[in-house]
């Protein structure tokens, strides 16, 4: 059964599926790599964290994320150097480990909705700021201002 159809996966499944295919970064920290499941062929960006817990003496704990691959983007990630890293190329559905050593889907893509929505209402408030600073109101002004918000909307 292929992981992306079910809605959590126990670890001991990904242990005993998946192996290493290519690292593609590595540091004290963080770990990039493309694993491969052995029972679908399925391929997936792996992603490792090391988290440590001053609070608590040093204290490690890792946090994995999966995200899914078409064959392409491997072949990509593999000799073209596509973008891996995460938050920024994450942007659509992965596992993501969580309590009692499963991993369950996680999608960012309301979130990067949100962001898209905060960087256009920025855009707009900086446009009509600058039109304010200019101080001229009159009909053209006021168009060429509603032509710069719609053409900017548009790109």
């Amino acid at each position: 059964m292929s992981l992306r159809e079910m809605q959590v996966v126990p670890g001991e499944w990904l242990e005993r599926r998946i192996e290493e295919v290519r690292e593609l970064e590595a540091s004290e920290t963080e770990r990039y790599g493309i694993v491969k499941d052995e029972e679908t062929g399925e391929h997936y960006l792996h992603y490792r964290y090391i988290h440590r817990d001053v609070a608590a003496g040093g204290a490690e704990s890792a946090y994995h994320q999966l995200m899914p691959l078409e064959t392409d983007e491997v072949l990509d990630l593999m000799f073209n150097g596509a973008p891996y890293r995460y938050p920024e190329a994450w942007r659509r559905a992965y596992l993501r480990n969580g309590p009692n050593d499963r991993y369950v889907w996680f999608d960012p893509a309301p979130a990067l909705e949100v962001d898209e929505g905060e960087r256009e209402a920025e855009r707009i408030r900086k446009t009509l700021l600058e039109f304010k600073r200019q101080g001229s109101y009159d009909p053209k002004d006021v168009e060429r201002l509603l032509r710069e918000l719609d053409s900017n909307d548009e790109d």
